[in-house]
Order: structure tokens, then C-alpha cells, then sequence
């Protein structure tokens, strides 16, 4: 499989290697916003619409999985003008896996993606899944011509309410790790056939938070520039 290629100069991503970069590096009061995607896409619509009305950019991570499963979603993301990254093909824990193993899950994974109509939304950024990173495995996926892109905090609104999580909570914890570079990771769907999505809930709050507390929103595919 061929490798993905890299910004025209590269300088801004290799900026970005050899770290597991969970926050961005500025003094500036701003943020980013991430979801991940590996389940289904029951909270995709009210996540775009509410970025949508906003005009907030994002980063959608995606297991190759999904988008074989999901390739509208895909485009609709796409569509709507918002960064796709890499999140392996199987969301596997990359430590049982040997190299090739691990190799086989970054570029199968942006293989599906490619072919679901990604397009000029991909990126060359990559999260582990389960935020397991190592400096070797890092290493591995920079060779791949991927940043690992992880974040500063995790809404956890992923659990749902059967997991003890409420749209409160969600908010509370994308507020309490708000600082200049802040990576928010939320997710898009819900596990094991869930449709409450708890993250798509709490968005508009988040973002009027955000907005109050005098921050602007974003989009990760800025640091690829010098």
C-alpha cells in the first residue's frame, strides 16, 4: 500500500514527530475540537449541524472499519469541510501487535478512508487507539508520514449514561482542561448499539463556554503550515 504523502514542504509536520502532542504549542486562547469515530454515527447529523451553525472547525478521527461501514458519513464529513484523521483500521491495543501489525492497521486504515471519498479532507495525523502511545510506536507511525494527534482531555462522554455519564459531567470536564492548545476529544456515536449520544449533546453547551471564556476554535490542519 502506498504511503500518504506529506504537506508540500513537510517542515510543519515534522514539527510535529516524536511527540504524542496533546495540546498545541501557543500561548494563544485557542482550542481544538476532535471526535472520534469506531462505533456508529448516531450523533454525526447534530455534531455537523452544530458545527455548521458555528462555522467551528474539527478533526474527525476515524477507524478504517467505520468508514467501510459508514462511507456516507464519510463524505459528509468531508463534505462539510472538516480535517478526517487516521485511527488504525480495527482500534486494536497497538502493543500486542508486532510492527508489521501495526504498520498493516495505519495504512489499511487510510486506505478505507481514501476509498470511502475522503479526499483532500485527510490528513497526515494519526490517534492511537486507547491513547496507548509509546515513543517507539510513535516513531513507527511517523515513519508511516503520520503526527500522532492525541488530546488533552476526553469529555468521556463516550460511556453514555449506562457508564455513569451525564451531558453535565461531559461539559464540566471539556471546561476543566480548558488552556491556550487544548485538544477536546469527544466521540461521535455510541458502543455496543447505543443512539444516546452524549457528546452531541453537550457541543452547543461546550461551544458557548468556549466562546465566553474568550477562546476561538481551531482547526488542527493550521499547524501543518511553518
Amino acid at each position: 500500500m502506498p504511503r500518504p504523502a506529506l504537506t508540500e514542504d513537510g517542515k510543519g509536520l515534522r514539527a510535529l514527530f516524536g511527540s504524542e502532542n496533546r495540546v498545541i504549542r501557543t500561548s494563544e486562547r485557542v482550542m481544538a475540537l476532535t471526535f472520534n469515530a469506531a462505533w456508529n454515527d448516531a450523533g454525526l447529523d447534530s455534531i455537523l449541524g452544530e458545527l455548521a451553525r458555528r462555522r467551528a472547525p474539527a478533526t474527525f478521527f476515524l477507524t478504517g472499519d467505520f468508514a467501510d461501514r459508514h462511507p456516507a458519513a464519510v463524505r459528509k464529513i468531508a463534505a462539510a469541510g472538516h480535517g478526517l484523521g487516521n485511527h488504525s483500521f480495527s482500534h486494536p491495543y497497538f502493543k500486542d501487535l508486532t510492527e508489521a501489525g501495526r504498520q498493516r492497521e495505519v495504512l489499511a486504515a487510510d486506505q478505507a478512508l481514501r476509498a470511502a471519498g475522503a479526499g483532500r479532507s485527510m490528513t497526515p495525523f494519526f490517534r492511537f487507539p486507547y491513547s496507548e502511545t509509546s515513543p517507539a510506536h510513535i516513531a513507527e507511525v511517523n515513519a508511516l508520514g503520520f503526527a500522532d494527534i492525541e488530546f488533552t482531555t476526553d469529555t468521556n462522554g463516550w460511556k453514555g449514561t449506562e457508564g455513569g455519564m451525564t451531558v453535565d459531567q461531559a461539559v464540566d470536564r471539556a471546561l476543566d482542561a480548558l488552556r491556550p492548545g487544548a485538544v477536546l476529544q469527544m466521540h461521535v456515536g455510541a458502543s455496543q448499539g447505543r443512539t444516546e449520544v452524549i457528546d452531541a449533546q453537550a457541543l452547543p453547551r461546550i461551544l458557548d463556554a468556549v466562546t465566553a471564556r474568550g477562546y476561538r476554535v481551531i482547526d488542527l490542519r493550521t499547524l501543518l503550515t511553518p
